[in-house]
């Protein structure tokens, strides 16, 4: 079990390396929807206030990600989006909001 779990954070550590932050850029039109208005409030399935995406953790992020892509995080939306990123997309994305500044509007 403890050799599984090393593995898998190897695995994510390799992908946290290989982010992109400029590829990341071109992939964030998803993203700006919802997380790009500051101060935004989602509706469905329940209210509560959007969180900003820059100068989150990336290896959060990409952990983030992959829950909701796994179903152990189970927001509808995010789900759906996550469910269409690679290990890559995961990455990038990642590292492109790890460099935005977090008291600037995210992207």
């Amino acid at each position: 079990m403890a050799g599984a779990a090393a593995l898998m954070f190897a695995a994510s550590a390799s992908v946290l390396a290989a982010g992109d932050a400029a590829a990341g850029a071109q992939k964030t039109a998803m993203c700006q929807g919802c997380h790009g208005i500051p101060g935004y409030k989602a509706s469905f399935p329940s209210v509560y206030s959007v969180p900003k995406l820059g100068g989150q953790h990336a290896a959060y992020m990409v952990k983030a990600l992959q829950a909701y892509k796994s179903g152990e995080r189970s927001h509808p939306t995010m789900r759906a989006i996550a469910a269409g990123l690679s290990d890559a997309d995961m990455a990038d994305l990642a590292a492109y909001y790890a460099t935005e500044n977090a008291k600037s509007a995210s992207k």
